[in-house]
């Protein structure tokens, strides 16, 4: 009667959560957003203060938050700049388009092939478009909320130490848990640095590769990638789609492609296809898994699902977020004996707690009932 009884109350607590989350999800999901971003900057300015003595921590944390925002408006004006590339060549793009569909038509006999702009503007494209204008207008208007998120953090941070250790007077317990948001802050901070590292090294191999088989507008394409590899899985099979597509609509195909077939476009594309998804495939299979194997034990069925049910809550912010939203709960469920099975299962070999700074806090009602009787 009682396993019953917690197994109830654990279901409806679930659903409750998972309720609160989806309804509040536009104040909730700019503001993890804003916590991690958070993470990041005060991880960078760890790193700058450990290895320049010339700096104390707060001119560390000022040349800290000074990178990561220029680095974040030169990613705005790589993507600014390639959409206006795209934008000045869009007649040849359109004409490139407008054939392809004619091509695939026509092969299929299918009758009279619609223009680019015919399927765009019927009643399906204009929802997919409405869909995708809402969710950028959505993203760009929490951006200013998501720094006064962060601005408020810095703010506040200084206060925490004094209110731990009002709200936990036991000594003992106060360090249990300060070990327990050590754990959870090193493995988010690392999973984003490492995640960011290899973002990096597969955006860097990629543009040269792109730039060597002469596909136009290749800073763009892989700035995209850049940011598509920090969404598990899917992102990078779309990264590895994205450049493909356009080069097959590229109005020119590259110099070393000889002749002027039409279907000397698909070899292209094919081409581009295997130099992206080369990079994609042995960084995320080999390097990857070594590099993040002590920051993401989560096994890899755990990652899609995770992906999905965070996605489906939060949107585009709970796919990016999903894989350190995971891995916090992980370590969370890891401290209590009535939660640990939870942790066993979401972990990929079985022991979730990967840290050895992280200490289990006792379940007081389980050990109870463990007493001999």
């Amino acid at each position: 009667m009682g396993r019953s009884m917690n197994t109830g109350v654990w279901i409806i607590a679930t659903g409750v959560i998972v309720a609160l989350l989806y309804l509040g999800r536009e104040i909730f999901a700019p503001f993890a957003l804003a916590v991690f971003l958070f993470l990041i900057v005060e991880g960078f300015a760890r790193f700058i203060d450990e290895r320049l003595s010339l700096l104390n921590r707060a001119w560390a944390r000022g040349v800290a938050i000074l990178v990561v925002i220029g680095g974040f408006i030169g990613f705005l004006a790589m993507m600014a700049r390639g959409i206006g590339e795209f934008g000045s060549q869009g007649d040849a793009y359109l004409l490139r388009i407008n054939g392809l569909i004619e091509a695939v038509y026509t092969s299929l006999h299918l009758g009279d092939a619609p223009t680019l702009t015919e399927l765009v503007f019927n009643e399906s494209g204009q929802a997919f478009l409405g869909t995708i204008a809402s969710a950028t207008s959505g993203l760009t208007g929490d951006l200013v909320l998501i720094l006064i998120y962060v601005a408020f953090l810095f703010l506040a941070q200084s206060a925490w130490p004094g209110k731990l250790d009002r709200v936990f007077a036991d000594p003992e317990q106060r360090q249990q848990v300060k070990d327990v948001g050590d754990a959870a802050r090193q493995g988010i901070e690392t999973y984003l640095w490492t995640q960011t590292v290899i973002s990096a090294l597969i955006t860097a191999l990629t543009y040269a590769t792109l730039l060597a088989l002469g596909v136009e507008n290749a800073l763009f394409l892989s700035t995209l990638i850049f940011v598509l590899n920090y969404i598990p899985t899917i992102g990078s099979i779309v990264a590895a789609l994205v450049p493909p597509l356009f080069a097959l609509v590229q109005p020119e195909i590259a110099a070393w492609i000889p002749g002027d077939a039409p279907n000397d476009s698909y070899v292209f594309a094919i081409m581009v296809f295997a130099g992206v998804s080369f990079w994609q495939f042995s960084i995320g299979n080999f390097v990857q898994p070594r590099i993040m194997s002590d920051t993401l034990n989560l096994s890899a069925l755990v990652v899609l699902l995770g992906l999905a049910i965070w996605g489906a809550i939060w949107g585009i912010p709970g796919m990016f977020l999903s894989a350190p939203l995971t891995v916090l709960m992980m370590i969370l469920f890891a401290q209590s004996t009535s939660t640990r099975w939870i942790a066993i299962l979401l972990s990929a070999n079985g022991e979730p707690l990967s840290h050895e700074s992280t200490t289990k806090i006792p379940d007081e009602a389980n050990e109870e009932q463990s007493l001999p009787q």
